[in-house]
């Protein structure tokens, strides 16, 4: 059943978010099992796990880089079909979806091709080196082969959950993860493939997570549904427009990834395998300990989009009020988790105890800061939400390019060694976190608290 019929204009603000985001937090944590799971099983692999590990933390920065393509059409589609949604012009809505599906369609096919004759080329800058390579090239080229049923899952699943269908959007995933929990020991371990056994599952678990979204979104359920494949030239530029900020995070975090494993590879010396290792771990744990943020940041946004497209300031004002004090109280919670189990949350994906030494020194360093990733968060978000694009951006560009790659290449550099790579994470939440939320505050919620009182002397 839809949640409040996709009317996100009437009803409890916290009831809403609750309901919308508990789905989304659980789906979320299903989809990052995908690539967790695979990471727990190579990582323990026999002989071989830790160089194993090390080659797919290779491949993540060109995982992430495919993600940042069905961000690109999932944040601007699903949030500009909201706003239309919210104004009451569901054919308008429906021709973003359609638009935004097709557009999908195209790029995954010159991702695939692309991707796939350029991995050797594009691992190598990564860091991969004789020992490393082969692994990671076993692993990504079988995964790029499910760029399209990996972009159709991630990039349109949030038009189901902007509807109100939160619990089929988490059935998407609990679907393609669930199988690919199942596949991956089968095909690592009792086929002995190996690491191309884990990339297999993972295409045939996207693939099927893919047919479940596209079955949905053709039936009679949905508001808005694909009707047709079909490009509305005046509705590419406003998608891409405020989709490029969820595009930009993604592509900048492949960035900063590639530049991170570079550097340790330079300055982790003989120790450069074990530190390209330690991150592989660490971006796989904060992609678990981000799920519950992205997840009900998921949920916040339908209902900011629909109530500000409907001038409902009141409701937006308590909508950014409970996502701003549900993301803190999480980010705390988690950060005491990660501050105080380091060992014991790296040993789920290595056997390893140097590995896991390693992985524990270094999440004290990377996490430190990890609060400020609650302000980031609801900066980022409510720019999106809002149709703020140029703001937006540039706050995803501050923190990964403006502040990450740069002091990922200087802190080393002035005595810090390999450790001065995670202490740039460190300066870049506080930094990037404070700007995001303060710039928010004055650009945005300060209007918005003087619109919900009556003041029109004031536009948003």
């Amino acid at each position: 059943m839809a949640v409040n019929n996709g009317n996100f204009g009437e009803g409890s603000i916290p009831k809403l978010l609750i309901k919308l985001s508990l789905p989304i937090v659980a789906a979320e944590i299903v989809h990052v099992l995908y690539n967790i799971v695979d990471r727990i099983f190579i990582g323990h692999m026999p002989d071989v796990g830790t160089v194993a590990l090390t080659g797919v933390g290779l491949a993540f920065p060109l995982i992430t880089f495919i993600a940042g393509f069905a961000s690109l059409f999932q944040t601007g589609g699903s949030t500009l079909a909201s706003i239309a949604r919210g104004e009451g012009d569901d054919k308008k809505a429906e021709s973003i979806l359609n638009t935004s599906f097709t557009m999908l369609l195209c790029v995954g096919i010159v991702l695939t091709f692309g991707l796939y004759f350029a991995a050797e080329w594009a691992l190598g800058l990564m860091g991969g080196d004789e020992e490393t390579l082969p692994y990671a090239l076993d692993y990504f080229r079988i995964y790029v082969i499910g760029t399209i049923p990996t972009m159709i899952s991630l990039g349109m699943n949030s038009f189901i959950t902007a509807q109100g269908f939160s619990g089929i959007g988490m059935g998407t995933v609990i679907i393609g993860a669930a199988l690919n929990t199942v596949l991956d020991p089968i095909f690592i371990f009792t086929f002995n493939m190996g690491i191309k056994g884990a990339a297999i599952a993972t295409v045939i678990s996207q693939t099927i997570s893919a047919i479940w979204v596209v079955l949905f979104l053709t039936g009679k359920k949905p508001y808005i549904r694909i009707s047709k494949l079909h490009i509305d030239t005046n509705d590419v530029p406003k998608i891409c427009k405020l989709g490029i900020t969820g595009f930009t995070f993604k592509v900048t975090t492949s960035i900063a990834q590639a530049v991170v494993n570079a550097t340790l590879k330079t300055f982790g010396g003989p120790l450069s395998t074990l530190y390209i290792g330690a991150m592989s771990v660490i971006n796989s744990l904060r992609e678990v300990t981000t799920i519950p943020i992205n997840g009900v940041g998921s949920g916040y946004i339908p209902i900011a989009s629909y109530n500000y497209g409907a001038k409902k300031w009141s409701r937006l004002d308590e909508s950014l009020k409970y996502f701003s004090i549900i993301i803190i109280a999480m980010n705390f919670v988690l950060w005491g988790a990660l501050m105080l189990f380091p060992k014991q949350l790296a040993s789920m994906f290595t056997e390893d105890p140097e590995l896991i030494d390693m992985t524990a020194h270094c999440m004290r360093i990377f996490f430190a800061a990890f609060m400020g990733m609650s302000f980031q968060v609801t900066g980022q978000n409510t720019y999106v939400a809002l149709n703020y694009p140029k703001y937006a951006l540039f706050f995803s560009l501050l923190r990964k390019i403006i502040i990450i790659v740069p002091f990922t290449l200087i802190l080393p550099r002035l005595g810090m060694g390999a450790d001065g790579v995670f202490y740039a994470e460190l300066i870049s939440n506080i930094v990037g976190g404070g700007a995001a939320f303060v710039a928010m505050y004055c650009t945005i919620w300060r209007k918005v608290k003087k619109l919900a009182k009556g003041d029109t002397s004031v536009t948003v």
